[in-house]
């Protein structure tokens, strides 16, 4: 099943892809998901990011084998820095080297086992990676979590097959199995420290390799049985806040 959310004349809500266009569910996070009579068609509906998550956790070094001899480590990415399929990916001169990263992503469901995958960006800055051994301001920047284009729940996440391609250089596609942590492991180290709940979401890491980005140009990153997801990355502003009363 495809679970996607959608922007629609009568709002915004989840909805089961089908054929012919979307079907609105009551609670795409209840025990099981009931689908309504309400039918949207493909031409009425843009596609956002499927899920709002309140804990967005990436996974370090997890990508080639060699990785294995690391100790696993996680980091946080701001909420706020997720966006939806078609979304601008905002780079600023400034940021200096910046890459794409494409991921399988896992949704966490109501009761906290997993609801589904979705693909992902890990767009990452890495002058200022370099700088932070937290990796908050290369990670968290706005725009620098594109998820999409939709939630898959049936889906062997051992052997996904990932690729990514910015504008037209393109990355050898590499499958889950490569990571030096598998997706099951990866789920149940994270979960086992860090409370989820419904929609959040882990970036299980990169098993391919990453490209540079920079505005101008169209990043499509895919997961073989999901879909893909694309986004353009546009010229960015890096914010800049005074402290009230200051010139």
């Amino acid at each position: 099943m495809r679970i996607a959310r959608i922007e629609h004349p009568d709002g915004i809500d989840h909805a089961v892809v089908e054929a012919d266009g979307y079907r609105l569910v009551e609670d795409v996070f209840a025990d099981e998901i009931r689908c309504l009579d309400t039918r949207v068609g493909f031409a009425d509906a843009r596609l956002l990011a499927p899920v709002e998550p309140r804990t967005v956790v990436g996974m370090a070094h997890n990508t080639g084998p060699g990785d294995r001899l690391l100790p696993p480590q996680a980091f946080l990415k701001p909420a706020r820095s997720v966006i939806g399929p078609g979304d601008p990916v905002p780079v600023s001169a400034d940021l200096g080297l910046v890459h794409a990263e494409a991921e399988l992503a896992v949704v966490i469901g109501g009761s906290g086992a997993i609801l589904g995958y979705t693909v992902a960006n890990d767009v990452t800055a890495r002058d200022l990676q370099a700088q932070d051994s937290l990796w908050t301001q290369a990670k968290g920047q706005r725009g620098f979590t594109p998820l999409g284009p939709w939630i898959e729940t049936d889906l062997d996440p051992a052997g996904a097959v990932v690729g990514l391609e910015v504008g037209d250089a393109a990355a050898p596609p590499a499958g889950t199995d490569r990571l030096a942590r598998g997706v099951a492991e990866v789920v149940a180290w994270v979960s086992g420290f860090l409370p989820l709940g419904p929609g959040d979401v882990i970036l299980t890491g990169a098993p391919g390799a990453s490209l540079p980005i920079r505005p101008g140009q169209q990043v499509t990153a895919r997961v073989d049985g999901i879909g893909e997801l694309v986004n353009p990355v546009v010229e960015g502003v890096r914010e800049r806040r005074t402290e009230r009363g200051a010139a």
